[in-house]
C-alpha cells in the first residue's frame, strides 16, 4: 500500500466523524509490516470528552493490539496536523513517522503553530504535511462552512 491508500482509511474514517456532527478528523496507524494496528477518529462531541481525539483512538488501539505502549516501528496517518496534545502523545508513545493532510494554521504543531517534535524531547518524530491535502482540507472546511450555516439560521 501506498502512504495515499493509508491516508484514504485515515479520511474514511473523517467521513464517519463528520456523519455523527464531529469534527472530521480521522488517524491510522501502521505497523511496519503494513498492518494497520489502530483507528481512531473524532468522538469529542458524542462523547463529551476532550481528549477524544482520532489520534488518542488510534494510539489506544495500537497500544491493545500490540499489547505493548511504544509504537517504535509505527507510521500515523491523520487528516489533520496534530494539535498540541496529540503530538505530545506522539513522542511519547515514540512514533517516528507522521503523515498529515491539512495543516492547522490555529493549534498545528508539526511546524504550523509550533513544532513540537523539534523541541529537546527525548524522542523527535518525523512529520510530513500535505498528504491527500485538498480533500482532507475540503472535509474539514465543508463542515466549518455548514457550523456557521447552523448558528446563523438556528
Amino acid at each position: 500500500m501506498t502512504h495515499e491508500d493509508y491516508m484514504r482509511q485515515a479520511l474514511d474514517l473523517a467521513r464517519e466523524a463528520l456523519a455523527e456532527g464531529e469534527v472530521p478528523v480521522g488517524c491510522i496507524i501502521v505497523w511496519e509490516d503494513g498492518r494497520v494496528v489502530g483507528r481512531g477518529r473524532n468522538r469529542r462531541e458524542k462523547g463529551r470528552r476532550a481528549l477524544a481525539h482520532a489520534e488518542l483512538e488510534a494510539i489506544e488501539a495500537a497500544n491493545a493490539v500490540l499489547g505493548g505502549w511504544r509504537l517504535h516501528k509505527a507510521a500515523l496517518y491523520v487528516t489533520l496536523e496534530p494539535c498540541p496534545m496529540c503530538a505530545g502523545a506522539i513522542i511519547n508513545a515514540r512514533i517516528p513517522q507522521v503523515w498529515y493532510g491539512a495543516a492547522d494554521p490555529k493549534a498545528g504543531c508539526c511546524g504550523s503553530v509550533l513544532d513540537l517534535f523539534a523541541q529537546p524531547f527525548n524522542h523527535h518524530p518525523q512529520a510530513h504535511g500535505g498528504l491527500l491535502e485538498e480533500q482532507c482540507a475540503a472535509l474539514l472546511q465543508d463542515f466549518f462552512r455548514l457550523l456557521r450555516e447552523k448558528r446563523r439560521n438556528g
